[in-house]
């Protein structure tokens, strides 16, 4: 088992969260208006052309133009036709270096050749799917079990999101208790019970619009990095149906945005034991990116069950899954009748664990355990970090970058490290509306970073790849500064 992790050393947290606390504390510091402006003439209105022609069609046929949240960018979405390596080149031939990593599985970078390869000869013998099993679910299922140790068995589903949802229904067999108790803040795919408590700790359904209130009587949020506000919440389920599980990012929320404690995860595993409750590591974005025994073999923790995302199908489509400890996942058993008598989950889809997914999947971890692709990663995002504090410091910017190896964040102005105080509820409409304001300015600071040919997620993380190198890291320092030298306090736009 693989014990080579992406982080060199554990941030620390407490001088983190006392900048993020800072941040939110100042006016907003963002792109100078006068050069937004000339960003969105000359750059997008001129050289994204193609792509704000097909846009403004696309809107005519997709809700808002696009498919995907993660594809908005201010002031229009860019068509992206081509992805290698390091790099995404959009419809009108402008290149860019990708740090969205199409949200965080492609350690390897986009579109390896090596996986690639594999793929094709697969759709030439066999086809995308046949809706019948294939020797490559069996051979992904092992190389997930070899390198995680609470992972005896693995099944495959179309998303993180789907994954979400089979973990929350084993769990409440396998217990018999109703209460799932999230982390704050964090994004657990967007099904109806889980549609809760995102983005911001204490938003609670305020983000769950079109999800009826009823839903979330067995959900609920604990404040990230605080286990004693986990366990009053615990010890009031055992008089209210009981706590089936306690589902986690395990870098905190939202990919690390708000990060937690080193030992944290180790308080959370001990509270499950003590009541009863199943632990759930979401490692969509952390498994085989933290490390290839995902971030619970970092941590030294053991969770019940595991949420898979986009990295299982290589970046490929049917991107998720569910692994975990035998006697949990026998819940889920199908096919093959083990002569057990306990109800199981109604899980599935007709495209899960299609063969395209599975050797894609295969063959991506196979390259990421044969290149040591997450040490390289890691490395890379050290390095980014490491420049971008000092651009920071150079330009006396009140902006926080910090980094868990290969997932790094560039905090300019804290949106997402606002929390809500229900016993405060006045204090509510204005926190919603900061937060909105400083929403808007996480998108100019994203469209100027991809006029500078740098492509993020949310103007905010980065994800680095093994595709990197020093040399790359140097030039997109060097367009992040072009970007910082046009920083200024705003009061409000025009």
């Amino acid at each position: 088992m693989d014990r080579s992790f992406a982080i060199s050393k554990y941030p620390d947290v407490h001088i983190i969260t006392h900048g993020l606390d800072e941040l939110i504390k100042l006016p907003i510091y963002s792109i100078k208006p006068d050069v937004l402006k000339k960003i969105e003439e000359e750059y997008f209105d001129q050289k994204c052309a193609k792509s704000k022609e097909m846009i403004e069609e696309a809107k005519e046929v997709i809700p808002g133009g696009v498919q995907h949240n993660l594809a908005f960018n201010h002031p229009f979405p860019l068509v992206f036709t081509k992805a290698e390596g390091a790099y995404l080149y959009d419809i009108d031939g402008n290149r860019y270096y990708d740090f969205l990593q199409a949200g965080g599985p492609t350690v390897l970078g986009s579109n390896p050749i090596e996986v690639r390869e594999k793929v094709i000869e697969l759709l030439n013998d066999c086809g995308p799917s046949t809706g019948l099993f294939h020797e490559f679910e069996y051979k992904l299922g092992k190389k997930i079990a070899d390198h995680i140790e609470t992972v005896d068995m693995f099944r495959m589903l179309g998303s993180g999101t789907e994954a979400c949802m089979a973990a929350i229904r084993v769990a409440r067999l396998a217990t018999k208790k109703k209460n799932i108790i999230k982390m704050g803040g964090a994004y657990h795919g967007w099904s109806d019970q889980l549609a809760y408590g995102i983005r911001i700790p204490g938003s609670k359904w305020t983000q769950a619009h079109g999800v009826p209130r009823y839903i979330f009587k067995h959900t609920q949020e604990f404040f990230p990095n605080d286990l004693h506000d986990l366990e009053k919440r615990m010890r009031r389920n055992q008089l209210r149906g009981g706590t089936a599980a306690v589902l986690i990012e395990p870098v905190g929320p939202e990919s690390g945005t708000r990060p937690v404690d080193y030992d944290f995860n180790k308080g959370v595993e001990k509270l499950c034991r003590k009541y009863g409750a199943l632990l759930i590591f979401d490692e969509v974005v952390t498994a085989f990116r933290i490390g290839l025994s995902g971030a619970q073999g970092y941590y030294g923790v053991s969770p019940d069950l595991t949420v898979f995302g986009k990295v299982v199908a290589g970046g490929y489509p049917g991107a998720g899954g569910l692994g975990g400890k035998k006697e949990y996942m026998k819940y889920l058993a199908a096919g093959i009748q083990t002569g057990d008598k306990h109800k199981k989950a109604l899980i599935g889809g007709t495209m899960a664990a299609n063969p395209l997914s599975c050797v894609a999947g295969y063959y991506t971890l196979s390259e990421i355990e044969r290149t040591d692709a997450v040490r390289k990663s890691g490395e890379m995002g050290d390095y980014l970090t490491e420049g971008l504090q000092a651009l920071i410091q150079k330009y006396k910017l009140p902006f926080v970058a910090f980094n868990q190896g290969s997932i790094c964040h560039l905090e300019t102005v804290g949106t997402m490290h606002y929390a809500i105080d229900w016993l405060k509820p006045w204090r509510i409409p204005a926190i919603l509306s900061e937060t909105s304001k400083r929403k808007k300015e996480m998108e100019h600071m994203g469209a100027a970073y991809m006029a500078e040919g740098i492509v993020t997620l949310a103007g905010s993380r980065l994800y680095t790849s093994a595709a990197y190198t020093k040399e790359m890291i140097d030039d997109v320092l060097l367009r992040f500064e072009r970007v910082f030298q046009n920083i200024a306090q705003i009061e409000e736009r025009p």
